[in-house]
This record gives structure tokens, sequence and C-alpha cells, in this order.
């Protein structure tokens, strides 16, 4: 009880040293700053905050690695004499001043419900719609721009569910391309309408219009962009770290996203680094660019460049993205996932005086990190209240706290709430602060093997005609014993030192199991930005039943199974060796 005290004050006076005063003149300078990915207003942003760095002596290196960057230029959708404005998305190719010309048709789809069906963007079609564009609805998500495109589509043109046209990406490559993935860039023209001019644009087909030119442009290129990661050591074990992580480039002045998730890591950097003697752990705080224009582009060339001391030492990562938004109160939709959701509740009960409700991850928003195996909580902060949203009659978006304004030119300082960002800034920095501190790392896998047996279940039925997946739910058993004897033995574990055997035994548990459960590719690539089911190779044979041969469900199905028995058994010898 007295250790527990101990912890307890310690992470209160952490936490009650955090101040707003220089997060809030950071999310001002920030307003008057245009952040694209590798433009010069995003240095100069990045100025800022390595000037508070070295002004409070805190350690940090600058990166300026050339990464690919698409910045939307002109666009527009032209029908007969009627030319409507648009925004066209990063990546989408490129039509020239010209543009291009065919068929109009519409496919009607609705708009997502939650912000995680936003970032989703998973609606798939079954129409024939080769060389025609397409009007349809929502936001130029990667899923959908590949579902119509693989359906024949020669263009897209999005109408959005409000007056205000959301910027966006719609690459599924995650990162910077490589000889694998290269193949999945967009290679059709994307642009977005107003809702108001969306609905004359159906009108129009409606009433016979058969033709649209779409005009797209991009400056894409290569370019060096900045990487910041400044680093506080921890005093026992400096070599393991958590990682807490946002973006600084923007669209616009964006400082509900993320201007105030740049100004919490600031101030977490400080106030930890203030604090740093009570650290047992380090903290890497990492301010990435190319989120928005490069599809997590620094994120991803961080997790490359470092992913041996990632693998070996992260505990977990935490993404900030924004945190602190006007209005925005309620805990509804906190990503975690399993063996961090407790860890992720308690930091919002006992830091921000709020229940939460958590959701896993999306495959979105900077966590680059799954195929490297590692856990992570938190990425986009509270939401407006439901009864509130459904007051105002407000859509869903994927930032801002559920303010609309997420993604344009509105996104400015009325987004941000400075009293709601000292209370975000203090749950960051007390959420970081306990998992660096724990004596056990706060990852209980026992979670995340009953979440792998309720999927399989799920799974099960539909499969069992394509392959024998005994092998698997005996595997779960197995694995489920081994953990609850770990962790038995880690109970009475008092001082970090003794914890040390059980905890690399953890994160390489968490390794196998993070990589079962998110991943495809091997653990040095990277997954699409697609959405991606739990156990995703054997959730992938699911969806095809009925739609390829049965020998090809067969072949799969046994793959998938021997992959899932064979990391399990690998979790059972470290939790054995371990204890």
């Amino acid at each position: 009880m007295a250790i527990e005290n101990a912890a307890a004050n310690a992470e209160r006076t952490v936490v009650d040293d955090v101040r707003l005063d220089d997060a809030w003149a950071l999310v001002e300078r920030f307003a008057t700053l245009v952040r694209d990915a590798g433009s010069d207003d995003e240095l100069t942003a990045f100025g800022e905050i390595t000037s508070k760095l070295t002004a409070w002596g805190i350690p940090y290196e600058l990166y300026r690695p050339e990464l690919l960057i698409s910045l939307p230029g002109a666009a527009s959708v032209t029908v007969g004499t009627r030319l409507f404005p648009a925004k066209t998305a990063s990546m989408a190719r490129s039509t020239g001043p010209g543009g291009d010309t065919a068929p109009l048709v519409y496919e009607r789809v609705g708009f997502a419900t939650d912000a995680a069906e936003v970032l989703a963007g998973s609606v798939a079609g079954t129409a024939d719609v080769s060389g025609r564009m397409v009007l349809t609805e929502g936001l130029p998500m990667p899923a959908r721009i590949a579902d119509l495109a693989a359906r024949g589509a020669v263009g897209v043109v999005l109408v959005s569910p409000g007056e205000r046209i959301h910027e966006g990406i719609c690459t599924p490559i995650w990162g910077s391309p490589d000889l694998r993935s290269l193949a999945r860039k967009p290679t059709i023209p994307v642009v977005s309408v107003s809702n108001r001019d969306g609905l004359e644009l159906i009108q129009s087909i409606t009433n016979g219009a058969t033709a649209a030119t779409i005009i797209a442009e991009h400056d894409e290129a290569w370019r060096p962009i900045p990487i910041l990661v400044a680093e506080i050591a921890g005093t026992v074990e400096p070599e393991r770290f958590v990682l807490l992580h946002g973006h600084v480039d923007s669209w616009h002045v964006g400082v509900g996203d993320n201007a105030t998730g740049d100004a919490t890591l600031l101030e977490a950097a400080r106030t930890l680094w203030t604090h740093r003697l009570s650290l047992a752990r380090s903290v890497r705080v990492a301010w990435w660019s190319g989120h928005s224009q490069g599809r997590y582009a620094g994120s991803t060339w961080y997790a490359d460049n470092f992913a041996l001391d990632l693998e070996r030492n992260c505990i977990c990562h935490l993404n900030c993205d924004s945190p602190g938004c006007r209005d925005a109160d309620v805990y509804d939709d906190i990503v975690a996932m399993a063996e961090v959701e407790a860890v992720a509740r308690d930091a919002i009960r006992d830091f921000a005086d709020s229940p939460a409700v958590t959701i896993p991850p999306m495959r979105a928003g900077d966590i680059s990190f799954n195929n490297l195996g590692i856990s992570t909580y938190f990425m986009l902060g509270p939401n407006i209240p439901p009864e509130v949203r459904r007051e105002r009659d407000l859509y869903a978006v994927g930032g801002c706290g559920g303010n609309i304004e997420w993604h344009t030119e509105a996104d400015t300082i009325e987004i941000a709430d400075p009293e709601r960002l000292l209370r975000d800034i203090r749950l960051y920095t007390g959420a970081v602060f306990r998992t660096a501190n724990a004596v056990v790392h706060p990852l209980d896998f026992r979670a995340t093997v009953a979440q792998a047996e309720r999927v399989l279940s799920e799974y099960r039925p539909a499969l069992e005609p394509y392959g024998d997946l005994q092998a698997a739910v005996d595997a779960i058993s197995d694995c489920k014993a081994a953990l609850d004897r770990l962790y038995a033995q880690s109970d009475g574990v008092t001082s970090i030192h003794a914890a040390r055997p059980f905890n690399d035994a953890l994160l390489r548990i968490g390794r196998l199991l993070v990589r079962l459960l998110y991943t495809q590719e091997g653990p040095f690539r990277q997954d699409p930005a697609l959405h991606s089911p739990h156990l995703p190779e054997l959730a992938a044979a699911r969806a095809s039943v009925g739609k390829v041969p049965d020998g090809v469900l067969r072949t799969e199905v046994v793959r998938a199974r021997n992959r899932i028995v064979g990391m399990l058994r690998d979790v059972v010898e470290l939790a054995h060796s371990a204890g």
C-alpha cells in the first residue's frame, strides 16, 4: 500500500505542475501558420517548438528525410456550362489543366455516422462503373477510392456532408511507397464538392446530364520534411521508453487538428523534463510531418529507421490528435488495444475525472507501429457529447472533437478551448508518466488473447467447411493458461529490476500478439491504410466465401491457421521462460 501511495503522490505532483502558458502561446502562434508538409510555415512551426526545448535544456534530434508529399492544387467539376468549385485529395492522379471528361453516374451510399466510420471509409459497391466518373457521398478515404477504381471508375466526385469541403488524402499506401506498395497508388482523379453543389449535380444527372469534366492538379514530389524527437531519459531503465507523438503539418492553420496536440506534447515534455528524476524509464516525444499530405510519412519513416530499437524497447505508444477542442467533454471513442484498455480508462478517470469508452484502433492516425508489434492507446481526443451533436445536427468527422470545421479553412483559433486543453494536457502527461513508471509494464495480454478467442469463434462457422480450426482454438486455450501463470507470478514483484524478466517477456509477447491481431505484412513493412478486422487473414477468408474458388479458401484457411498456432505457441514458450 505504501508503494501504491507513493506512486499516486508522484503522479499527482507531476500532473499538478502542468501549466497552460507555453502551450496556449504555441496554439496562438500555430493559428497564424499554414503548415503544409515541407513548407516554410511548417519549418517555422518546428522552430517554435525547438526554441522552447532548447531554452528548457531538453535534448532533441531534428531529422529532414526526403519523403513523398502531395499538396492539392486547382480542382473543379464542370457539367454542361456549369462549373462547380472543388478540392482534390492528396495523392490522387493529376489530370493536368485540361481535365478529364467522361460520363457521370451517381452511386448513393450515404454518409458516415461516427469518426471510426469516417476514417475507415470502407463502403463498397457492386455496380460496374467502367469508363465512368462516379458521383457519390463521403470523404476521400482510400478504401472508397480503391473500391471504385477496382470497379472501373475513371474519376470520383465526392459530395461533402456539409457546405464546407473537407480536405483529405486518398492513397492506401501507408507512408512513402516501397516496391511492394507502389502499385497501390491511386490511378484516378478524385475531387470533392460542397453538399449544396453535390445535390445540384445529382439533380443534373436525374435531368439527363451525361458527362462531366474533372480538373485535379497536385504539387507532388519527394521533398525534405522535418521530424522532431525529444528524449527525457529515465533513471532506472533509460533504454526502455514510452513514445508520445502527434503531427505538426495541417490542413490550412489546423488549430484543432493538430495545433492543440502539438501544444500538448510541448507542455508534456516540459513537465516530464522538470520531473525527470522521478521517471523510471524514458519518454520520447515526437512531432511528425507528412501526416496530412503524406499518409503518415513521418511516423512511418521513424518506424522504419528506428525499427530495431522500437521493437526491443518501446513499451507502448500514445498518439495525440485533436485534444482540447471546443465543447469536447466526452471520452466515448478512445482508441485502445485490448491489453491497454484498462490503462486508458483508468488514466481518463484519474487525470480527466471522466468515464471512458474504448474502441479498437482504426488503421489511421499515425498508428505506424503495428507491424513492429507495439501496443497503443489514445489517438483522438474527447468528443462533443452525443446529445449536443444531435441538437446542432452535426455530421460525423474524423477529429477536432467532433467540430465540423475539421480539415477545412474554418479550423481556426475558435476551435481550441484553453480549459479543455489544460485538462487534456494533464491527462496525457499523467498517462505517460504512469506507463513509464509501472513496475510491471501495464500490458494485460490476457485481454488480447480473449479478444482473439472471441473473433475466432465469430469467424469459425463460416470457415469450417474450408479447414479445421480446432488447432487454433486449442492454441488459444494453452496461451490463456500460460499467461494466467505468468501474471500470477508477476503480481508480487515490487521493484523494476526484479520485474525485468517479466517485462522482457511481455514486450516479446506483445510483438507477436499485436502482429497477429492487426497485420498481414511482415514486421518491417506496413499494411495498407485500409480497414483491417482482427485476425485479418481469417477475416479476409470469411469475406471471400462465395467469391473465390473453394480451393483458394482451403489454402488460405490452413495458412492462416498455421500462423495463428505458430505465433501462439511462441507466446506460450515466452510465458514459460519468464516464470
